[in-house]
């Protein structure tokens, strides 16, 4: 099973968008699942459905962190290249979608606190099925070209 079909997989179970690019590549990160439940739980809905950034885009980033993430407070020709990382990955989504901001992405700003319930009629409007796949894929695309 590919991570992208993992991703899709884990958000059709119930998960959060976040969640399930995060979840995706604990094989890669060795972060165990209930942390990385956990950890990536806020930013579903564009962040706590705020539907402010897509939050397939936030676990693409939060695994990208993860990878390839700086450490050092003082290092910033590292902190420069994870930013710049950062920026290409959101740019080659936004090349795909048109936007990472989750409202835009939607077509709507329902922020309601209270999860859409997960019917048929859900999935076929939404793409966020089709969206943590396209992050799943470039980060693939990613550790592809850098390795781990």
């Amino acid at each position: 099973m590919t991570h992208a079909d993992k991703a899709e997989s884990l958000f059709k179970e119930g998960y959060n968008c976040s969640q399930a690019v995060v979840v995706a590549f604990c094989d890669v990160t060795k972060m165990d699942e209930k942390t990385a439940l956990a950890l990536s739980s806020s930013f579903g809905g564009g962040m706590g459905r705020l539907r402010e950034v897509c939050g397939a885009v936030s676990g693409m980033f939060m695994v990208a962190g993860l990878l390839y993430g700086y450490t050092s407070p003082t290092d910033n020709e590292q902190k420069k290249a994870h930013y710049a990382l950062i920026q290409a990955m959101a740019q080659k989504f936004k090349d795909k979608t048109g936007s990472i901001i989750c409202r835009e992405l939607l077509s709507g700003p329902d922020n309601s606190p209270n999860p859409t319930p997960r019917t048929a009629e859900f999935y076929k409007k939404r793409p966020c099925s089709e969206l943590v796949r396209i992050c799943a894929d470039i980060v693939d695309q990613v550790i592809a070209e850098k390795g781990i």
